[in-house]
C-alpha cells in the first residue's frame, strides 16, 4: 500500500510535471506563434517598403536627369552667342567702306605778334537776344563786339523755284547746312502753300542748325539728326535712311563737298537752289582799322570785304576765318590769317577767339 501510494504520488508528481511541461510547451507554441506573427508583419512592411522604394527610385531617376538637363541647358545658349558673333563679323566685313573725302588743305596760321584785342567785328547779323557766344565772350574779357553782316542773302522767288521742277513733297528727308537754308526752305514752302508733313526727317550739319528748327517746328515731335560741323559726321545716319529721297536746299554758291559725298554714297537726292548770296553795302563802316579783329564765316564774306574796301591794308588787324574754304579765300585775296577754326583744340570760332584773347591780353 505504501508502495502504491508512493507510486501514485510519483505519478501525480510526474503528471503534474507533465502538465507543467505541456503548459510550458503550449506557452512556447503561443509565444512562437506570437513571435511568428510579428516577423510576418515586419516582412509585409519590409516588402511594402521594398515595393515603394523602386517607385521612389524611379522618381529620383526622373528628377536626376532633369537636373542634368538643367545643368546642360547653357550649352545651346553658348552656340547661339557664337552664331551672333559670326553674324556680327560677317556684317562688319560686308559693311560698305566709309566715305573717303578728298584730303583737306593744310591751313597755316600767321605768327604775327599777338597784341592786345579790344574791339572785334563779327561778320554776322546782330543776335536777337543776349544768348550768344560772342556776347558772353565780350563779358568775359571786357571786349566791345560789333555785328555787321558782310553778305546779303536774297531768297529765290516761288516762280524761279518752280522753274527748277522740284517737288518738295516727293522728298521725305531734308539736308540743312545752315540757318539760312532753314529759313528759306520754310519760306519757299509757305509761298508755295506746301504743308510740310510731320514725318519729314531733318539732317542738320551741326547742333545749332538743328535747334534753330524750333522756330518752325516742334523739335521733340520730329526726327532730327545733326553732326558736329561737317556732312561726313552724318555718314552712318544717312546710310541707315538711304531708302529715303533727300532734298538738298543750297545757295547759288555752295560747297561741292556735300554733293560729292552724296554721289559717292549713291544716295538719291535733289539739289534745289532756294537763295542767293551777294555782297552787302558796307559804306556805313568808315575805317576797318578801328577794329582789332574781324571774324569771317564764309568765302562770300571775304569777297565782300575786297569788293567794299579794295584799298584796305590789314596792318595790325587780326583776321579770323571759320572753315577751310574761308581760310583759303583769305590767303588768295592777299590777307593774313591769324585765327583758324575748327581746329583740334577749339571746334568753334568763339572758342578759338577765346584762346587767342587769353594769350594776347595777358598783362
Amino acid at each position: 500500500m505504501a508502495a502504491k501510494k508512493i507510486r501514485s504520488k510519483s505519478v501525480k508528481k510526474s503528471g503534474g510535471k507533465a502538465t507543467k511541461a505541456k503548459k510550458q510547451k503550449s506557452a512556447k507554441k503561443t509565444a512562437v506563434k506570437k513571435s511568428s506573427k510579428k516577423p510576418v508583419k515586419k516582412k509585409i512592411v519590409a516588402k511594402a517598403k521594398k515595393a515603394l522604394k523602386p517607385k521612389k527610385a524611379i522618381k529620383k531617376a526622373v528628377v536626376k536627369p532633369a537636373k542634368k538637363v538643367a545643368e546642360k541647358a547653357p550649352k545651346p545658349e553658348k552656340i547661339k552667342k557664337e552664331e551672333v558673333v559670326v553674324v556680327k563679323k560677317e556684317r562688319k566685313n560686308a559693311k560698305q567702306p566709309l566715305y573717303t573725302p578728298p584730303p583737306l588743305p593744310v591751313i597755316e596760321v600767321s605768327t604775327h605778334p599777338k597784341t592786345r584785342v579790344k574791339n572785334i567785328l563779327v561778320s554776322q547779323p546782330k543776335p536777337e537776344n543776349d544768348k550768344n557766344p560772342y556776347i558772353e565772350l565780350a563779358r568775359k574779357h571786357s571786349l566791345f563786339v560789333h555785328f555787321r553782316q558782310f553778305i546779303k542773302v536774297e531768297g529765290v522767288s516761288a516762280l524761279d523755284f518752280r522753274a527748277q521742277r522740284v517737288d518738295i513733297l516727293q522728298h521725305h528727308a531734308v539736308i540743312l547746312t545752315s540757318k539760312q537754308s532753314v529759313d528759306h526752305y520754310f519760306r519757299v514752302c509757305n509761298e508755295m502753300r506746301i504743308t510740310v508733313p510731320e514725318t519729314m526727317k531733318y539732317f542738320c550739319i551741326n547742333e545749332q542748325t538743328a535747334y534753330y528748327l524750333q522756330k518752325y517746328i516742334q523739335y521733340r515731335k520730329r526726327k532730327i539728326f545733326f553732326g558736329h560741323g561737317t556732312i561726313i559726321d552724318l555718314v552712318d545716319v544717312i546710310r541707315k535712311n538711304r531708302e529715303e529721297k533727300f532734298l538738298l536746299p543750297v545757295s547759288d554758291v555752295h560747297k561741292e563737298q556735300i554733293v560729292d559725298f552724296l554721289d559717292e554714297l549713291q544716295i538719291q537726292y535733289t539739289k534745289a537752289v532756294i537763295y542767293r548770296t551777294v555782297s552787302a553795302d558796307l559804306s556805313d563802316i568808315k575805317n576797318l582799322n578801328d577794329y582789332d579783329m574781324i571774324v569771317f564765316f564764309t568765302p562770300a564774306g571775304i569777297r565782300s570785304l575786297k569788293q567794299n574796301f579794295p584799298n584796305f591794308k590789314q596792318g595790325n588787324t587780326r583776321i579770323a576765318a571759320f572753315g577751310h574754304a574761308t581760310a583759303q579765300n583769305v590767303k588768295q585775296l592777299g590777307y593774313r590769317l591769324d585765327i583758324f577754326a575748327p581746329n583740334p583744340q577749339n571746334p568753334s570760332m568763339s572758342g578759338a577767339i577765346d584762346a587767342y584773347v587769353k594769350e594776347a591780353n595777358k598783362r
